[in-house]
């Protein structure tokens, strides 16, 4: 096939997809894809990463459950397209937060999908972010991901959070929490704008409704605060005002706020009775993060201090909540802080979301698999120029 062909089949696969999933319900998108597929002679469909990340589950029902030791798993992982004769595995992606996997399978001999790479790389773009817009319009793509399986409190967190991945041209943010179904407490948030990145991790008292209540009343004050240009000092007084007034003192958060300089690197940071930060520098754990501190959120008391932080380029900062060391195995023995450093540097060549995805793995296997707390991570990157091996290729 002639370059001009191969551009004019692209073109119609594009327009078609478009066009199909214009006005599409998330129940029809599969539909529209399908179509879209036919224009290029292939049979496409998704497979959708669950919220565990676990298992890549079809958004076709007709389709079997793969692992993430698949062919389409190993797309999924390594952000490379999987080829085997007639049928291509490329990842899943909106933007550059990874939602699962693309299967397209030739119809024909002459119209394998491995020929038609840049045309695949664009459906995998494409495709991703159209099930990122359809999913709040109704509930067959969190159902299928696992989001039928929540409890309220899993519910309420859930919908108050970002995208788990979100990556500029020299900051990468990934977060994960476990457990997936039943998170009570947990919750984080950032925003990048002007030069700026923002980033936030909370975890409410409790196991219940009412963790997740305080949580999320940190969480939209500490939004609101941001959005009116607060710095973290004052972001944390009023964190604190508000669950001190709502709760009587009855009920607390931890937390973490901090602030990058994309520009300089220069990270200001204020923790709130959680666990020291740990930052990563050329593979290795080197320091704890402990120059902050006050009280936790909802319990008054003395003015906070902030810390500061030079980072350098390639830099990770990663926050996490006290359910990741203190899993316990069968003889209850705690995860452990030395563990989780040990599996940072043992993953720190790897994507960020997928240095978490692992060390949350290995925080699951050491506690059977199932937590008695909620276990968060949310990771910093900065990384000037980078972030390319988060996009698909």
């Amino acid at each position: 096939m002639s370059t001009d062909d191969d551009l004019g089949a692209a073109l119609r696969f594009l327009t078609s997809l478009l066009d199909g999933a214009h006005r599409a319900t998330p129940d029809e998108l599969i539909g529209a894809v399908s179509r879209a597929g036919l224009t290029m002679g292939w049979e496409v469909d998704i497979h959708l990463v669950t919220f565990d990340q676990l298992r890549l589950v079809p958004l076709t029902p007709e389709r079997e459950e793969l692992g993430l030791d698949t062919p389409a798993g190993e797309a999924f992982r390594t952000m490379r397209a999987v080829h085997d004769g007639d049928t291509s595995w490329v990842p899943l992606v909106d933007g550059v937060e990874r939602l699962g996997a693309l299967r397209a399978v030739a119809l024909t001999p002459d119209r394998r999908p491995s020929e038609h790479p840049e045309t695949l790389r664009w459906a995998s773009i494409l495709i991703g972010h159209l099930v990122a817009v359809v999913t709040p319009y109704g509930d067959v793509i969190t159902r299928v991901r696992g989001g039928a399986n929540r409890t309220v409190e899993a519910e309420l967190l859930w919908n108050l959070l970002p995208p788990l991945t979100y990556a500029t041209n020299d900051v990468v943010i990934a977060g994960l929490l476990e457990p997936s179904e039943k998170v009570a407490g947990d919750a984080f948030d950032y925003a990048v704008e002007d030069g700026c990145a923002d980033i936030a991790l909370f975890d409410g008292t409790g196991h219940d409704l009412s963790s997740g209540l305080l949580t999320s009343v940190a969480l939209a004050t500490y939004r609101n605060q941001r959005r009116r240009g607060a710095d973290l000092i004052d972001c944390a007084r009023e964190i604190d005002r508000v669950l001190l007034e709502h709760t009587d003192a009855a009920g607390y958060a931890t937390g973490v706020l901090a602030r990058l300089d994309i520009v300089t690197g220069v990270l200001d940071y204020l923790n709130a009775g959680h666990p020291h930060p740990l930052l990563v520098r050329d593979g290795t754990v080197h320091e704890a993060l402990d120059h902050s501190g006050r009280p936790l959120f909802g319990l008054g008391g003395r003015e906070a201090t902030a810390g500061r932080l030079q980072l350098e380029p390639g830099d990770r900062v990663l926050l996490y909540t006290d359910g990741i060391t203190e899993a316990r195995d069968s003889d209850g023995t705690f995860f452990g802080v030395p563990r989780l450093v040990a599996l940072l540097e043992e993953h720190g060549g790897t994507p960020a979301p997928e240095t978490l995805r692992l060390v949350v793995r290995d925080v699951l296997a050491h506690q059977r698999g199932v937590l008695q707390d909620d276990a968060t991570l949310l990771l910093l990157e900065w990384s000037p120029g980078g972030g390319l091996d988060l996009l698909p290729v």
